[in-house]
């Protein structure tokens, strides 16, 4: 028994000395005291780079630099380590910031000897480092925090930057170079020598498009020096945005931005003393080590806000996000999986779900990044209202619409404008489509280009947490689809005339057919019963020729009036003039039975070629000349005629048609090529309109009306190759 106690005793004894052979000592120069943030932050990253490794032992010394900087400290502080460090042996030491890398540096004979020394900070060491020296370097960012800033709030107008005045001067050249090129964007106003007071009550209450941009603040203009949670109260307080260079504060009410990780310092340096008590140190190049920079942001703060930063950057942090589904149903999922058997279809949908939901994520982000090119991209006028009234964003459409710059629009009210002739029509629509929207959805405005425009109003609330922020408004072009509309009403009616005029043709062929035989008969009999009496007399052949004349005069009447009857089938090459004259041979007994003269002047040298429908331009033609004919048989009057001039002007056939009826009256004139209007019978308005629709569609040309001193003058105008 006495043997194994001696044993365990020994070997206990073995292991002290073997651990104590073997133990590292690394000592810490910290230019701070206990509780300082900033390099308590530092020591947690170094002192959790040690935590896999038992042989290390680490000292901690604050140097106290901020609280305590009076003349001759240094001597007292050099004379405490003295004693402190005596007889006490280390491995590697790790200063941290230039207080107590100065101070290292000055006294290494004294109290360090050869020891290998690490410095770490965001301070950069302009020096070139001595032999068995090393650093872990890091700064504030300032350049590209401004651009960030710059970015993510396009509507800025006024840039706090919150600096204390250790370090100003450097600091604000620069922010001065940062902001080169963006001072025409927005104000900026320094905050150096103030208090935590002053600077609270200068920022306790939210402005639009103002920022501000909080580099550090440790000491305020009395020289006082500003605890951490001091600085805490006052980023809390103020009801701005704050854009930071590290992330010390950022759990603590700021936004966020491009930050030095303080943390990521320290957990660099411990690893960096692992390596050179390892003796693997040899491959830092001018034994420097450079801290790369981390974008970090709040999500509670960019909601906020309203700052989305997903659009100009791939790799960044998060904190504070909403907890997930698995992080809000914890207690469901658990109960799930005991009935996992049961429910294993349900939580493959589940997953299936999730799936689609981060790739949908993953969709939206990449869209958002175009947001704002598709829409000014849509042809739509788009604006937005907030539940003030205010105009908060548009497209550059809706700026052209009212013909008002983008500058003046923002955050006016559209009532403000009413002087403006495109923004009172624009007002007055609204307000018809706010009493009635199925009423007055549709309107026509004109342009500043005065052209006639039909637009569709769209209005849609959008919501935060059921709250109405405001209102979209959006005006589609529906022009081109009226125009469409009518064009079809007019080709239903060409193809309903094309259907009667088939129907009439098809009968008046079966009633020609009929007729022709009889005729034959006549003619057959006339010249039976002449040289049946054997009086070859002139009386008797005189009656026999006049017989076959009038049978020939209504057999070709039958003939030419089959073939105008008939639709025409393609387009064709054809002769107006010649197409006009059998027309009114057609209908000339009609013209003379109500004593109407109708002339026709051909001009020298006109080209009466045209390309179209023969039989169609002459059903127009005569719908037009039926609507004379109407007019001037209600004037009680023997002088009733009907002039038609043809003739050539630059490439066009002009075909007038001029009767002396005492026109048409001013008011109605404008509606007279409307399919159901007319100041006739019921339903012979429909004539003309039919006219319109042919010299139009099918003949590709122009029909116009207008008054002369004694009637009214019809001009039909027809391209010529």
């Amino acid at each position: 028994m006495k043997f194994l106690r001696n044993l365990f005793l020994f070997i206990t004894l073995f292991n002290t000395f073997l651990f104590a052979q073997f133990e590292k000592n690394i000592l810490i120069l910290n230019s701070y005291h206990r509780g300082f943030l900033y390099s308590d932050n530092i020591i947690k990253g170094i002192e959790n780079s040690f935590y896999k490794t038992d042989e290390i032992d680490v000292i901690v010394l604050y140097m106290d630099y901020k609280r305590v900087n009076q003349k001759g400290y240094l001597n007292k502080l050099l004379e405490l380590y003295s004693l402190q460090l005596k007889n006490k042996q280390y491995d590697t030491i790790i200063a941290i910031d230039k207080f107590a890398y100065d101070f290292a540096i000055k006294n290494k004979d004294k109290l360090f000897n050869n020891i290998p020394l690490i410095y770490t900070g965001i301070e950069t060491l302009s020096e070139k480092l001595p032999l068995n020296h090393y650093s872990v370097l890091s700064k504030r960012d300032i350049t590209e925090n401004i651009k960030f800033i710059n970015r993510v709030m396009p509507k800025l107008k006024k840039l706090y930057i919150i600096n204390d005045s250790l370090s100003y001067e450097k600091t604000n050249l620069l922010v001065e170079e940062a902001l080169k090129d963006k001072r025409k964007r927005f104000e900026i106003e320094y905050i150096e020598k103030s208090t935590l007071e002053e600077i609270t009550k200068k920022f306790s209450t939210f402005k639009q498009n103002e920022a501000i941009f909080f580099i550090k603040f440790y000491e305020d203009k009395t020289k006082k020096l500003n605890k951490d949670n001091q600085i805490e109260r006052l980023i809390h307080n103020i009801k701005l945005p704050i854009f930071i260079t590290d992330d010390l504060f950022l759990t603590k009410g700021v936004v966020g931005g491009k930050l030095v990780p303080i943390t990521k310092l320290g957990n660099v340096s411990g690893k960096l003393a692992l390596d050179i008590l390892a003796k693997k140190q040899n491959n830092l190049k001018n034994n420097k080590i450079y801290i790369d920079y981390d974008y970090k942001f709040d999500s509670l703060k960019l909601r906020e806000f309203n700052i989305s930063p997903y659009y100009f950057y791939n790799k960044y942090e998060i904190i504070n996000k909403p907890l997930d589904f698995f992080q809000r149903h914890r207690d469901l999922l658990e109960i799930l999986f005991l009935l996992f058997p049961l429910l294993v279809l349900l939580v493959i949908g589940l997953l299936h779900n999730i799936y689609y939901r981060r790739k949908t994520e993953n969709l939206l982000k990449e869209r958002i990044e175009f947001d704002e090119t598709l829409l000014n991209a849509i042809e739509s006028p788009i604006f937005w209202q907030n539940s003030e009234g205010k105009i908060v964003d548009f497209n550059t459409k809706f700026c052209s619409m009212i013909d008002i710059p983008a500058q003046n629009l923002y955050f006016s009210r559209l009532k403000k404008f009413r002087t403006n002739k495109h923004v009172g029509r624009l007002l007055e629509v609204l307000e018809k489509y706010e009493r009635n929207p199925q009423k007055y959805s549709q309107f026509t405005f004109v342009n500043k280009n005065f052209e006639k425009k039909v637009l569709l109003i769209k209005q849609a609330t959008y919501k935060n947490d059921g709250i109405d922020l405001g209102l979209v408004t959006i005006f589609t072009d529906i022009t081109k689809e009226i125009e469409i509309e009518k064009e079809k009403e007019r080709n239903q009616e060409f193809l309903i005339q094309q259907s009667k005029l088939a129907e009439i043709g098809e009968i008046f062929s079966a009633i020609a057919h009929q007729w022709k035989a009889p005729l034959v008969e006549i003619t057959t009999i006339a010249q039976e019963s002449f040289y049946a009496n054997g009086e070859n007399n002139k009386e008797n052949e005189s009656y026999v020729k006049d017989i076959m004349t009038q049978v020939k005069y209504m057999n070709d009447t039958i003939n030419d009036f089959q073939d105008f009857i008939k639709p025409s089938n393609k387009k064709t090459t054809f002769d107006i003039y010649e197409a006009i004259t059998s027309l009114l041979k057609i209908v000339e007994h009609n013209i003379k039975f109500n004593y109407i003269k109708v002339d026709i002047t051909l001009k020298e040298n006109t080209n009466v070629r045209v390309y179209g429908y023969r039989n169609e331009f002459m059903q127009s033609f005569l719908n037009i000349i039926n609507n004379a004919k109407d007019e001037l048989v209600k004037k009680d009057f023997k002088n009733r005629s009907i002039k038609i001039e043809i003739f050539n002007d630059q490439n066009k056939l002009f075909v007038n048609i001029k009767d002396n009826a005492g026109g048409i009256d001013e008011k109605n004139i404008e509606n007279i090529f409307n399919p159901y209007y007319s100041t006739k019978e019921s339903g012979s308005g429909i004539g003309l309109y039919m006219a319109k629709v042919i010299i139009e569609d099918k003949m590709h040309g122009k029909i116009t009306v207008r008054n002369t001193k004694v009637g009214a003058c019809f001009t039909i105008i027809l391209e010529q190759n």
